[in-house]
C-alpha cells in the first residue's frame, strides 16, 4: 500500500455544529466541535480503519467527507477536486463515485420501497439505467452480495438484519463507486453475521478495486479488515499507522489504553496482562480541554499538555502520533512497554472466534 497514490486527501477538516438560543431573535451561544482539524490521506485501494470511543466524531467525519454535512472548514480533495468548493450540480455528478453504507440496516432502508426500488434508486437519480436494464442491474447486484434475485419485489421488513445490510451494500455498489464510507456496518448485527459481512466487503474490494473508510469501535474487526488504522479522540486524530505497527507498537497513551481493554480468551495470559484504566469521563465537545484534548485523562500528562496542542508527527516511517512524549526523551520512558505478541493475540482471537 505504500506505493499507492492518495485517492482522497483531507486537510484541516472541521465540523462544528452551532447551538442557538432565543425564541424570537436566535443567536449562536456555543458550538459542538465534533471534528476539529483532521488531516490525513486515504490511499487508492486500501481500507483505512477509523476507531475511537462513541461520540469522538468518527461518523461525523465520514459524513463530512461525503458532503452529507457541509464542513465548517477544511478541504476534501477527491481526484484533484475539492468537494467543499463544488457547486450543487457538479457535486451531484461526483456522488456516483462516493457512497456510504450506513450503521443501522433497519433505519437506513425505506420501509415503503421494495428491495428493487431501493437498490435501483441511484440508477434513476443519476439517469444511468431504466426499464429492463435497471431491473437486470438490480438483480445482478443482489446476486453479488448474496441475496436471491427473486426477492426483488419484497420489502425490507421481510429480511433479517444481515440481509438488510447486504441490501445497503448493494445500493452503495449500484453506480460503481470508487470510495465507500462504511459507517459501523457490523455494529448492529449478531456476532455470527459480522464476519460474513466483513468477508463480503473484502471480496467486493478485491473484485471491484474499492477504497474503504471503515468506521468502527470494535478493534478486532478493524484489525481484521484494515490496511492502516487511525485513532480518534474528541474530534482529533491521535495516531495513524499500519495495522501491524498499530497493534505491535501502539505509541499514544490513548491507543494503548484502547488495545489493553481488548479481552484475551486465554485466562492465564489475561490474568497476567496489565490493563491501562483511564480515569474520568470524556470531556464535552461543547467545551473541549485546552492543549491536548486527552490530557484530562492521560496518566502521563504534564504542564505542556495543558497549554499546547500536539501535532501529528512521524515517529517512524508511516507511523504518525500526536503526543508531546515524543519530544521529551526523558518522559517517553514513562510509557509502559507493550507486548506486541500479546496484543496481536488479544485482537486476533476475537476475530477467530467469530
Amino acid at each position: 500500500m505504500s506505493e499507492a497514490k492518495p485517492l482522497l486527501q483531507i486537510k484541516g477538516l472541521k465540523m462544528h455544529f452551532p447551538i442557538y438560543k432565543g425564541a424570537f431573535v436566535r443567536r449562536e451561544v456555543a458550538r459542538v466541535k465534533a471534528v476539529d482539524g483532521l488531516t490525513f490521506d486515504v490511499l487508492e485501494g486500501e481500507t483505512l480503519g477509523l476507531v475511537g470511543e462513541s461520540g469522538c466524531g468518527k461518523s461525523t467525519t465520514g459524513r463530512a467527507i461525503l458532503q452529507l454535512y457541509t464542513p465548517t472548514e477544511g478541504e476534501v480533495i477527491f481526484r484533484g477536486e475539492d468537494l467543499c468548493k463544488l457547486d450543487k450540480a457538479t457535486l451531484h455528478s461526483r456522488r456516483k463515485d462516493l457512497q456510504m453504507i450506513f450503521q443501522d440496516p433497519y433505519a437506513s432502508l425505506n420501509p415503503r420501497m421494495t428491495v428493487g426500488d431501493i437498490i435501483g434508486e441511484p440508477l434513476k437519480v443519476h439517469k444511468m439505467a431504466t426499464g429492463n436494464a435497471l431491473l437486470s442491474r438490480v438483480q445482478e447486484l443482489m446476486e453479488i452480495v448474496g441475496l436471491d434475485p427473486r426477492f426483488v419485489r419484497r420489502y425490507p421488513h421481510e429480511f433479517s438484519g444481515g440481509q438488510r445490510q447486504r441490501i445497503g451494500i448493494a445500493r452503495a455498489l449500484t453506480c460503481n463507486p470508487k470510495f465507500i464510507v462504511c459507517d459501523e456496518p457490523i455494529s448492529a448485527l449478531d456476532v455470527s453475521i459480522q464476519a460474513q459481512i466483513m468477508n463480503l466487503l473484502e471480496d467486493l474490494q478485491r473484485e471491484f478495486g474499492l477504497t474503504y473508510l471503515f468506521i468502527a469501535h470494535d478493534l478486532a474487526a478493524v484489525r481484521h479488515i484494515s490496511d492502516r488504522i487511525a485513532v480518534m479522540y474528541l474530534g482529533n486524530m491521535v495516531e495513524l499507522a499500519t495495522g501491524e505497527a498499530m497493534y505491535d507498537r501502539p505509541t499514544h497513551p490513548y491507543t494503548r489504553a484502547l488495545i489493553s481493554a481488548v479481552p484475551i480468551p486465554d485466562p492465564e495470559i489475561e490474568a497476567t496482562r496489565e490493563r491501562i484504566v483511564l480515569e474520568g469521563d470524556v470531556p464535552s465537545p461543547l467545551n473541549p480541554p485546552s492543549g491536548c484534548v486527552f490530557h484530562t485523562r492521560c496518566p502521563f500528562a504534564w504542564d505542556r499538555c495543558k497549554k499546547e496542542c500536539p501535532q501529528l508527527k512521524e515517529s517512524e516511517p508511516g507511523h504518525f502520533v500526536a503526543c508531546h512524549l515524543l519530544d521529551e526523551p526523558g518522559r517517553e520512558g514513562a510509557l509502559p512497554p507493550v507486548d506486541g505478541n500479546t496484543t496481536k493475540q488479544a485482537v486476533s482471537a476475537s476475530v477467530d472466534e467469530e
